[in-house]
């Protein structure tokens, strides 16, 4: 090729053996913490930030304006992609997910410590949106690198498996973000809870990520990577390639993400929104009912990543994006239906999530080789992220203020028709 790079492999990088439980222990701890930090800032949004960057006479205005500034990380991811990407293709996946963790860590650090609109005005939401840039940059890079160490480590018939284990750590994560927020509410007034409790769990992933760190350095370089030193198959520029050889891929494995970002941030940062402005729920209420969906989210994940080796990627993702444009029809009739339908409601969301989230990180990654695969599959999940979560939570508000609940749904019921379209348009050995 052209554009390959003529690399000596390392004597060392032939003979270092990474242990099936270290990889995945690996794999899963850093989206734990990846996953932890965003969706501490995802809860904040919605309980918080409105109140402390965001001063309105309007609160529907002020919630808007926070839910702006969460969008803004997924406007960051691609760009992590492309420099996560870049160099965990040219340099390797090891150092590059070690990067990764560190831009995501610190960015939620520096926001425990941000003063809000009342001490330093207008920089005060500037500042929250810088660091939530650095939060999408560092997330962007991470996922990819995390599916591929699992992947390019695991045994014939096992991708998927192995693949859903970084998966894993967005329930975790979830659960412990939200957990933290509930005992920190149960614990302090909401005073004290508005004035600095909600600055601990920012603070405190600090010491998550100083775990992470730790398991990432112990960990060697996959075997797939070597072989592609070894044998000078690394390309200079690895987007180029992309978009000069894997343009087709890059855009169905995109759209077929969507449906997977609508369901998942409809039903956490949506809902829980609606569900304590409009319905009438405390937040203590309803972060316990998320918690329960996530529970099952956690379940639904191993599960599917165990069918789709047995069956097919393709397959399960089919049969699981039906169901969920399915589920958008009784969407709002679930949610508004008291406490025992919004239990419902969650679990059945975050069930099919878990369904569709098990086995997209094999499917994504799939089709790109291995010279431009964590540049590949970050861009897709990532750009995915654009199209299905960075404004959901907005175009979700909008629609139930000015509509009505049921064009939540049939939004969700949208998203999930184009994804079919897309999986059934990918060759078959795309998913």
């Amino acid at each position: 090729m052209t554009d390959a790079i003529s690399v000596s492999p390392s004597p060392s990088s032939s003979t270092q053996v990474n242990s099936p439980a270290r990889v995945l222990i690996a794999s899963l701890i850093g989206t734990t913490i990846e996953f932890f930090d965003f969706y501490v800032y995802a809860t904040a949004a919605v309980l918080v930030f409105p109140h402390l960057f965001f001063p309105s006479s309007d609160p529907t205005s002020a919630l808007l304006q926070s839910l702006v500034t969460f969008s803004i990380a997924f406007f960051a991811r691609p760009f992590g992609a492309v420099v996560f990407g870049h160099f965990g293709d040219k340099v390797g996946r090891k150092a590059t997910l070690v990067a990764a963790l560190m831009t995501m860590g610190l960015s939620t650090v520096v926001i425990g410590i941000l003063p809000g609109y009342d001490a330093i005005g207008i920089a005060a939401p500037l500042l929250l949106a810088l660091c939530r840039f650095g939060q999408g940059l560092g997330l962007g890079g991470e996922w990819g690198g995390a599916v591929l160490l699992a992947t390019e480590n695991a045994p014939p018939g096992k991708r998927s498996w192995y693949a859903m284990f970084p998966q894993l750590g967005a329930p975790i994560g979830f659960i412990l973000s939200s957990g933290f927020f509930l005992i920190l509410a149960e614990t302090m007034s909401n005073e004290d809870f508005l004035a600095y409790g909600w600055r601990i769990p920012f603070i405190a992933s600090l010491a998550l990520v100083a775990v992470g760190l730790y398991v990432r350095l112990k960990i060697a370089e996959t075997p797939e990577f070597q072989k592609a030193i070894e044998k000078h198959e690394r390309v200079a520029v690895p987007v180029a390639t992309v978009f000069r050889g894997h343009l087709r891929s890059l855009i169905l494995g995109t759209f077929i993400a969507v449906a997977t970002f609508v369901l998942f941030y409809l039903m956490t940062v949506f809902t829980l929104s609606w569900g304590t402005t409009k319905l009438g729920y405390t937040r203590e209420q309803f972060l316990v009912v998320q918690l329960v969906g996530v529970v099952f989210f956690g379940l639904t994940i191993p599960l599917s990543g165990w069918l789709s080796d047995r069956y097919s990627r393709r397959m399960i993702l089919t049969l699981t994006t039906i169901a969920i444009a399915i589920f958008g029809f009784f969407y709002a009739s679930l949610l508004t239906a008291g406490l025992t339908g919004a239990f419902l409601c969650s679990i059945i969301g975050l069930g099919l999530m878990g369904f569709t989230y098990g086995p997209i990180g094999a499917a994504l990654a799939a089709p790109f080789p291995t010279m431009v695969r964590y540049t590949g599959a970050s861009m897709t999940f990532n750009l995915g992220g654009i199209f299905g979560a960075s404004l959901a939570p907005y175009i979700a508000t909008w629609l139930a203020t000015n509509y009505s609940l049921n064009y939540v749904g049939y939004y969700l019921a949208a998203s999930a028709a184009i994804s079919l379209i897309c999986i059934r348009l990918s060759g078959r050995e795309e998913v």
